[in-house]
């Protein structure tokens, strides 16, 4: 019986007991007309009592006998009243109607087992991986009636509205027992248990279900709403499943493990996050170890050969649409006429879908790569509804890294060699210098290097000739760390994506200044500043600045100013300029002409204005003897303001030609017009980041003319292994040409030069590392990020190429390892998460 029914049984017994009260009255007062009014309505109720119990526990059943019973007593006691009146008992009466009703109760409660109605309701069936275990769980549990029913989705149209409905209930795996949509009401049935793994309701931009099946609907006709995630993860979750509109009506959310509760928005109690693990590792250890045979037309692809996952994401895509397809050519050429690697290229299931409502201009480009695929036969094309299955049936990953495949890749311990999707050629000799050159702050000293993969190099003579010194973290990657500073003899290593600081002596980690942690997500910090004798990092997503005192080991941390300096626009977080002016730290808005002030020794803070009327917001603040060179966030208009007399020159007549792009996109924009310049004297020479040109602005004339570089530049890097944000920016470091020098970094190379700016005589300065070095740490296989586990990064040091011919660069792939490191990101990962869902969701019903 279900639930409800059984509740409505048990309430149904108790209004007996009050009725017969009501009765013992009546007889007592001499109303016989009310007392056989009120046995024969209890008849009538009991009556059809039985009929709601044979209906949900069969004819015969054990309750019956009492209710007949009690039906013949009801039926006496009314003939009593009628034959004798004024000589019935009115208390025998009532005692003998209450004891009739003890057998009646006690076989209701424990004679009638509760059975349990769950619904569950996938959309794609691509996804339904993420609720079958449970399903399974329901649908061994004598107990529960289990229903699956798919329900219709749209796509959207450009414009938002519905287009094309789709309904996939005739792809799900042959076992699974499907419930039509139109042949279930949910007025009606009113199910105990409704799973979803669809958030989003009406806030998907792709594809939306039908609006009866929104969260908000569902919930009025179940005591129960339980939301699965569709997807899995490395480690990580974005910004955009922190607060879904399905969390506020659904009862549960179901994550994987206890550190994914911090990635939900404050809004969402925590008591409704359950850390259960995920479904979609159930099915994929169930199938993996017992591997389904490949579909007929795979087989001969796959014969002899290793075959390899290619997985096009929708971030992947979307981040940077032309290369992304660029790197597909790329892949596609790599397996080309290769006898031992089979290529099996998996796009998202909603990959075409998101082109025509979002990239619509690219969609040719793909249209014509995947026909080539195809027709060509460079390997499998896999459309099957069953990824789990396809996993089960490959060898290795390669594709995107955010993306839940990985995840599953790493659940079931195969190889995962992420791609990097800005290459799209073979390394050449030096194309390492592009992923371990990535710059250099603007004051400086260079000595200290932290590279990728979390390395600290060192230049022992300040010539830019480096060497190995250490291993800041045992992940091969993640960019933990921003940059060193040393002081009185010790190293500091200040984060970015870690939070905490190192302390770095005799080639080793010394120390590590642990801070409060209060962010599971990248871009905790994005700078940091020395004055005297301490050192303050500057805050992203961490809810605060830090001070770190160098001397006694104090660390404060600055609250309360976060919004002034870092704003939310235009669908992004942006962070305003910062630097040092006599001692005290300077942050300015993005946004606006606020910038805080923050003394060093006493942290006393206060906000100024520029007085600015552009409404641009700062990106980038450099001190002169002057003032502070305040560069645009976005806009044209650079300001020299000192913040001693508040005087503010602003210069904005930008010479005729003057524009600005884009990076990504190459459309017309108006933000990152320059990067980091020189000022000397009275000149101003800005290198451009989004814009087209150097300029120059006399300070005394109030004038702004182009500056032609003395060497050629490009805007763009020489491959994909050289990615460029900007042409560059100049460094402020000691003179080498005399009067006027600045030093000058030039990304698309990765070079060095130092240049005056008034002669244009410049000469390179070379930036060296030992390439067997390199190699000789390069990671390979290992332990990557908090965000991804366990795998293998492309970079120019290790390409596809050498994965797929298996080149050993650095450590092997190890299995086991791969195995420990993804059990941190999962409860229950021992394939038993289904189970222990369905019963928590059956005992909080």
């Amino acid at each position: 019986m279900r639930k409800a029914q059984k509740k409505k049984a048990e309430d149904f017994i108790e209004l007996l007991g009050q009725a017969h009260e009501e009765i013992r009255k009546a007889v007592e007062s001499k109303k016989d007309g009310i007392a056989m009014d009120l046995l024969g309505q209890c008849q009538e109720g009991v009556i059809e009592l039985g009929k709601l119990i044979e209906g949900a526990e069969g004819e015969g059943f054990m309750t019956i006998p009492y209710l007949e019973d009690y039906c013949k007593l009801t039926y006496w006691i009314y003939r009593e009243i009628e034959d004798g009146g004024s000589g019935v008992d009115a208390d025998k009466a009532y005692e003998r109607l209450q004891m009739s009703l003890v057998p009646i109760g006690a076989s209701i409660k424990n004679d009638i087992k509760v059975r349990l109605e769950i619904l569950f309701l996938p959309y794609k069936a691509s996804m339904w991986d993420s609720l079958e275990s449970v399903w399974m769980a329901a649908d061994a549990d004598p107990d529960c009636d289990a229903y699956v029913m798919p329900i219709p989705y749209y796509e959207r149209n450009a414009d938002g509205s519905f287009g094309t409905c789709h309904y996939e209930g005739g792809e799900l795996p042959d076992y699974v027992p499907v419930t039509h949509y139109e042949s279930y009401s949910l007025e009606k049935r009113q199910p105990d248990i409704i799973y979803i793994h669809n958030p989003y309701d009406h806030g998907n931009y792709v594809t939306s279900v039908d609006p009866i099946y929104y969260s908000s609907h569902l919930k009025k006709y179940t005591s129960e709403l339980i939301y699965i995630p569709y997807y899995a993860t490395a480690g990580d979750m974005s910004e955009g499943q922190s607060l879904c509109p399905a969390y506020h009506n659904a009862d549960y959310i179901v994550v994987q493990a206890e550190k994914y509760k911090q990635f939900f928005s404050q809004a969402i109690p925590r008591e409704k996050i359950l850390p259960l693990g995920s479904p979609k590792f159930d099915r994929i250890l169930r199938l993996c170890g017992n591997p389904p045979e490949p579909p007929v037309e795979w087989e001969a692809d796959m014969a002899g050969k290793k075959v390899y996952f290619y997985n096009t994401s929708i971030n992947g895509m979307l981040s940077d649409t032309k290369r992304f397809l660029l790197k597909m050519e790329y892949v596609f050429k790599c397996f080309r006429g290769r006898k031992d690697a089979c290529l099996l290229w998996r796009p998202h299931p909603l990959m075409e879908t998101t082109f025509l409502s979002m990239r619509k201009g690219y969609k040719p480009f793909y249209d014509e790569l995947k026909r080539t695929f195809i027709q060509e036969h460079l390997g499998i094309y896999d459309d099957t509804p069953d990824i789990e299955k396809t996993i089960a049936l490959c060898d290795a990953y390669v594709g995107d890294a955010g993306t839940s495949v990985t995840s599953m890749f790493g659940i079931a311990g195969k190889p995962v060699f992420i791609l990097n999707n800005l290459i799209n050629t073979l390394p050449e000799a030096d194309d390492w210098r592009g992923g371990i050159i990535n710059g250099f702050f603007f004051d400086g000293p260079d000595e200290w290097m932290v590279t990728q993969g979390n390395k600290l190099y060192h230049s022992p003579d300040c010539d830019y000739h480096y060497e190995f010194y250490c291993d800041l973290s045992e992940y091969t990657s993640g960019d933990y760390y921003l940059r060193a500073v040393e002081m009185n003899g010790r190293i500091y290593v200040c984060p970015a994506n870690a939070q905490d600081i190192l302390v770095v002596s005799d080639h080793k980690i010394i120390e590590k200044i642990a801070l409060k942690r209060y962010t599971g997500q990248r871009g905790a910090f994005c700078n940091a500043w020395r004055i005297g004798r301490y050192l303050f990092l500057i805050p992203f997503k961490y809810p605060a600045i830090v001070r770190y005192d160098t001397e006694n080991g104090g660390v404060d941390y600055i609250t309360g100013y976060n919004d002034i300096f870092i704003k939310h626009a235009q669908g992004e977080w942006r962070i305003g300029g910062s630097c040092v002016w006599k001692g005290r730290l300077l942050l300015a808005s993005p946004a606006d002409d606020k910038v805080l002030v923050i003394d060093s020794a006493g942290m006393e803070a206060r906000v100024l204005t520029t007085g600015s009327a552009s409404g641009c917001g700062c990106i980038g603040m450099i001190t002169y003897a002057g003032g502070i060179c305040m560069l645009p966030y976005a806009g044209i208009t650079v300001g020299c303001w000192n913040p001693d007399t508040g005087e503010l020159t602003e210069y904005t007549d930008i010479p005729e030609g003057f524009q600005c792009k884009d990076r990504l996109s190459g459309l017309p924009s108006s933000e990152h017009p320059f990067g980091y310049p020189a000022v000397y004297q009275n000149e101003i020479v800005l290198p451009p980041v989004c814009g087209n040109m150097f300029l120059s602005i006399d300070m005394g004339a109030g004038t702004i003319q182009e500056w032609e570089p003395p060497f050629t530049v490009s805007w763009e890097g020489r491959n994909g292994y050289f990615p460029v944000g900007m042409v560059g920016v100049f460094l402020r470091r000691t003179d080498t040409l005399g009067k006027g020098t600045y030093r000058f970094f030039y990304e698309p190379e990765r070079k060095l030069y130092d240049i005056n700016i008034r002669t244009k005589e410049f000469k390179e300065i070379g930036i060296m590392f030992d390439l067997d070095e390199l190699l000789g740490h390069e990671p390979g296989f290992g332990r990557n990020s908090d965000w991804f586990k366990y795998g293998c990064v492309e970079n120019a040091l290790y390409s596809l190429k050498d994965f797929l011919d298996g080149t050993d660069k650095g450590h092997p792939f190890n299995r086991e390892e791969q195995l420990k490191a993804y059990r941190e990101i999962a409860e229950n990962s021992d394939g038993t998460c289904g189970k222990r869902i369905h019963a928590f969701a059956c005992a909080n019903v």
